[in-house]
Order: structure tokens, then sequence, then C-alpha cells
């Protein structure tokens, strides 16, 4: 009694879908899985991930991201998003292959971390902007990536691996401790439109 039913719904969807174009086709079949991974248990945790390098939309992508999610999650205002901005504008710049990398973290087609390494000086380089999407948390991504960084620089030649980060970030001074990385000073500053402390991290390599 159930099979004409059930195959009388999967025709009505599959006419609801031909009227669809590709890629909105797509991207309904993106947030269906969404919703499965929402509702299924453990699901999360067996989906893969891979790294690879910087992609055109990428810049742009992880600007938006970085902006909004800070927005959400610290309150900063549109001033971080500028400088996420003008940080990865600079990179694509001047970005030299041989002393500088990145990496783009991605998880069924869509990005969900990221983090760079650049060339400040011959003996020091600098770890930068690294986030991952609240989605794809507790997964080992952040400490995948900052290893990346790590085992880059000292193929590099590099003796310090340093960072700037805030306080707040609680869950991002966890993986640069866990690392390795020594706080080397802090300083109380207004930025973002809070009252933050600033901190320096270094590895010596």
């Amino acid at each position: 009694a159930f099979a004409p039913l059930n195959q009388g719904s999967h025709d009505q969807v599959a006419a609801l879908l031909d009227r669809l174009p590709a890629p909105e086709q797509e991207r309904l079949v993106k947030a269906m899985q969404t919703v499965q991974h929402l509702l299924g248990e453990g699901t999360e945790a067996k989906i893969p991930y891979m790294l690879r390098p910087l992609q055109v939309g990428d810049i742009g992508w992880i600007i938006h991201r970085q902006g909004l999610l800070y927005a959400q999650e610290y309150g900063w205002d549109e001033t971080y998003e500028a400088l996420v901005a003008e940080i990865l504008g600079a990179f694509v710049k001047s970005f030299d292959p041989k002393w500088e990398r990145s990496w783009i973290a991605e998880r069924e087609g869509e990005v969900v971390g990221s983090v760079f390494v650049v060339r400040q000086s011959d003996a020091v380089a600098k770890l930068r902007l690294l986030y991952v999407e609240p989605s794809a948390r507790g997964l080992g991504i952040g400490r995948r990536l900052v290893e990346e960084c790590i085992g880059f620089a000292r193929a590099k030649g590099y003796k310090t691996l340093t960072l700037w980060t805030n306080d707040v970030l609680t869950s991002a001074r966890r993986i640069y401790e866990a690392a390795g990385f020594k706080l080397a000073d802090e300083e109380r500053h207004h930025a973002f439109g809070k009252d933050l402390v600033g901190q320096n991290w270094n590895l010596e390599l």
C-alpha cells in the first residue's frame, strides 16, 4: 500500500527539482545535507576535510567570514574586517612562494578554516589569521593548521615563528600553547570597538 505512495512522493520531488537550475539544485542538496548532519548523531566527525592552497574566491570569503564570526562571537566592529582585508590584500600582492604559504581547510566543498605564514625577515615568520568555522570546530582542524605552519617555517629555515592575538581568543591561545608557543608580551589596547589585551607569542624553531 505504501509503495505507490512512496513512488508518487519521489516523482513529485523529482519534478520540483527538475524546475530548478543546476546551481540551485546543488545549493538545495547542500542545505539538505546540513540538516541531516545537524539532526544525525556523530555524523560531523565522520566527514573528512582536506587542506589546499589559496584559490581565487577564497580571499573575499575569508574576509567575509572572519568579519562576521568575530562580530557574532566577540562583538567586534567592521574595523576588524578591514584589518583582515588589509592583511590578505598585502599577502596576495607581495606573495613570495619560496618563503610564504597559505592553507585552506575545505570540507564538502566549503571553506571551513584557514591560516597564513608571512615572511617578516630571513629569520622570522609570522602566523596570521587562524580561523575555523563553528561547524568544523572540535575536529582538530585548528591544531592541524598550526602544525602545518610550524612544519613549513622549520623547513624554510626560519628561527622564530611569531603571532599576534588577543586574550579573549581562548580557544586559539590553547592551540598555540599546546604547540609550544610562549607569551612574549601583552598590552592593553582599544581596537575593533572593544577594550582588549593584545598578545605577542613566539615559537623558537
